[in-house]
């Protein structure tokens, strides 16, 4: 299974917020240029993370990104079911539709294969994810503003 850009950058964006300091609260263009991302596309995962009551942002002077609550306790797998959407693995009715798709054996079992990605995630929380070492190093990558 291959995560969409958007889930990859959304779960790197949460877990440089889980290590943000008491106070920090640093601007979307800041996480941005950290995670080595366009502002436009962490502009619309921010909006998405928030949209899901993951993120606060504030505007303005004093303003910026944290995580909620429930984005340090948040379910990867939950997150990443959420942020995929439904679908399976292969397009079985795409604008060809395939001809075994009656009968065919090989979406079920993809489709159990992905529930097992998923439930193998949804231990996890975002803030297991920020563990050591990857905490100390999101923190160090996060306090140059272009990323080194």
């Amino acid at each position: 299974m291959r995560l969409t850009r958007f889930t990859d950058v959304a779960l790197r964006v949460l877990m440089r917020l889980a290590v943000t300091e008491e106070g920090e609260a640093p601007a979307t263009k800041e996480v941005a240029a950290a995670m080595r991302v366009p502002y436009s596309h962490a502009a619309k995962i921010v909006a998405r993370l928030q949209h899901l009551g993951l993120v606060e942002a504030r505007r303005g002077r004093g303003g910026g990104l944290s995580l909620t609550g429930a984005g340090r306790s948040a379910s990867v797998g939950g997150l990443v079911r959420e942020l995929e959407g439904p679908g399976d693995v292969v397009e079985c009715e795409g604008s060809t539709p395939c001809p075994l798709r009656s009968d065919c054996l090989l979406r079920g079992a993809l489709r159990r294969a992905q529930e097992a990605f998923y439930v193998s995630l949804d231990p996890l929380t975002v803030t297991d994810l920020v563990a050591s070492p990857t905490g100390p190093l999101l923190i160090g990558i996060g306090s140059h503003p272009d990323g080194s």
